[in-house]
């Protein structure tokens, strides 16, 4: 089958070479060949030097490189990448291990196969497709996932329907691949139960970037009053009552949400009596606090998801976090987070500084925190490394 050819403008190989995984759009300098949305294309410099293969699509990011230079496809591509991230995850403790069982196994530019996101709960595993061409790919997909996890995979299930462009009209649906399975499903991080929902719930199910920050969090919160704010299924709340919080507040605007908090909630083992599931917008919530907490989480989502949106957002963050150390009691602590890709940590880092400097309260940082070692950040693709977060002191 003859490969289509990207041709880019000169100059603009210089990333390539770098082994950025991305061609914008205005880098093409000609599409040489027949081509259709999701193919497997030829880049080429100016010249015509050969500089890798990728998934082309119409869009700000024209093609996702999977092989570079003299890298060549195999039919074996997707089971060397994804054995080769089952085997980092071995190596984190995350298989086999009596006490955790949710990770993410594929991310995307981290795990060299951009567009696809695969997380894992219990042996159960969600594909999110977030290109045209993973999507086309997908039984090969299906395939090497069989192959490498073998006994430890229960079921396949593809979630493409939030990440897939909306003018794509080859998408036939989110479905079972492999063994059809009931859900929820319960699954444990770090011996937390979690009634996982992959089919109804947000994203794959669950927000697993957080796990080691939840760790952190139960260092903390034994006897304390905890607010949850943002708290969409209740991650940080099941941490914090399982470490012996005095009282747990889960706060979100959606009443989806707090029903999955809730749900979680009945697995533990504690006192239920110390949880109480709030309905309200937290912006609102946080500028008179019913309580002197002891702790707050501040885990909004994203404020910014593209460039233009990013002094918006700041501004966001910086009430936010204002309202928050305006509030809470002298000796308290905030965990604050941005999962804004355009924000980058010093930036956020900033706007905390700032949040403090309006409040006018004192501000110690405890803590400067990130995604987990399964969220893997590509030397070569800095875009990857998106969650940041602060534990915070205010006297």
């Amino acid at each position: 089958m003859e490969i289509a050819k990207i041709r880019l403008k000169p100059g603009k190989d210089k990333s390539i070479e770098r082994k950025h995984p991305w061609v914008f759009s205005g880098a093409i300098k000609a599409i040489e060949g027949a081509i259709e949305e999701g193919s497997f294309v030829e880049v080429v410099a100016n010249k015509g030097r050969h500089l890798g293969y990728g998934h082309y699509q119409d869009g700000s990011i024209a093609v996702r490189v999977l092989l570079f230079g003299n890298e060549e496809l195999t039919d074996n591509l997707y089971e060397q990448r994804i054995g080769s991230a089952w085997q980092l995850r071995k190596s984190l403790g995350l298989v086999d291990s009596e006490e955790t069982n949710i990770f993410r196994l594929i991310h995307a530019e981290g795990d060299f196969l951009p567009g696809l996101v695969i997380d894992h709960y219990n042996g159960h595993v969600v594909v999110q497709c977030h290109s045209i061409g993973m999507y086309k790919d997908i039984d090969k997909i299906k395939d090497a996932l069989i192959l490498v996890l073998g006994d430890h995979l229960n079921s396949i299930y593809l979630k493409c329907s939030g990440t897939l462009p909306k003018s794509y009209e080859g998408y036939t649906g989110d479905r079972f691949l492999h063994n059809e399975v009931e859900t929820p499903q319960v699954a444990l991080e770090y011996g937390n139960k979690f009634a996982i929902n992959w089919v109804t719930g947000q994203k794959t199910g669950f927000f697993i970037d957080q796990r080691e920050n939840r760790k952190l969090l139960a260092r903390y919160a034994q006897g304390k009053k905890v607010l949850n704010t943002f708290c969409y299924s209740g991650g940080f709340s099941i941490f914090a009552l399982n470490a012996g919080a005095e009282l747990v507040h889960s706060l979100d605007a959606s009443q989806k949400a707090i029903d999955l908090t809730d749900e979680n909630v009945a697995l533990g083992d504690f006192d239920q009596n110390k949880h109480k599931s709030i309905v309200d917008d937290a912006m609102d919530f946080i500028k008179d606090l019913p309580e002197d907490y002891d702790i707050i989480i501040l885990d909004p989502p994203a404020f910014a998801k593209h460039r233009s949106a990013k002094h918006n957002a700041v501004q966001g963050y910086k009430r936010l976090n204002a309202h928050a150390i305006r509030q809470i009691k002298p000796g308290g602590i905030i965990f604050t987070f941005s999962c804004s890709q355009v924000v980058d940590k010093t930036l956020f880092t900033n706007t905390i500084v700032a949040a403090s400097i309006a409040a006018e309260r004192k501000v110690r940082i405890l803590e400067q925190l990130h995604q987990p070692a399964d969220h893997p950040v590509s030397s070569t693709h800095p875009e990857g490394e998106y969650l940041k977060g602060l534990v915070i002191q205010v006297e």
